[in-house]
């Protein structure tokens, strides 16, 4: 089990990383993984999107940095390093729990 700091946008979660992190590697080899909060539990494919900087991640990337404003520029993110990368947590199914009712959501509909 790992916390991380992650958004949900367009069908998917999003989280900063580091790709040659254990995580990382770990994902590489099986993408199945799990997300959860405190109302909701998920599973999904996790995705290696690359580098922070690339062109293709630029929408992402700049949203990571409105959501993460507090903490993105603390100087524990080098992103000169080709290997801070988007991680994008593609949902296949999971449980909504809202006021004492459990709801199962099928995402590959």
């Amino acid at each position: 089990m790992r916390k991380v700091n992650a958004f949900y946008f367009d069908g998917a979660f999003y989280v900063l990383t580091y790709s040659l992190s254990n995580k990382m590697k770990q994902i590489a080899e099986n993408p199945v993984v799990a997300i959860a909060g405190d109302w909701f539990t998920a599973h999904g494919k996790g995705v290696n999107l690359g580098y922070f900087g690339k062109e293709e991640n630029k929408e992402i990337a700049n949203l990571m940095r409105t959501m993460f404003a507090e903490w993105i520029d603390n100087g524990h993110n080098n992103f000169d390093d080709v290997n801070t990368c988007i991680l994008r947590i593609e949902l296949t199914h999971g449980l909504l729990f809202s006021h004492g009712t459990r709801y199962d959501i099928d995402f590959s509909k």
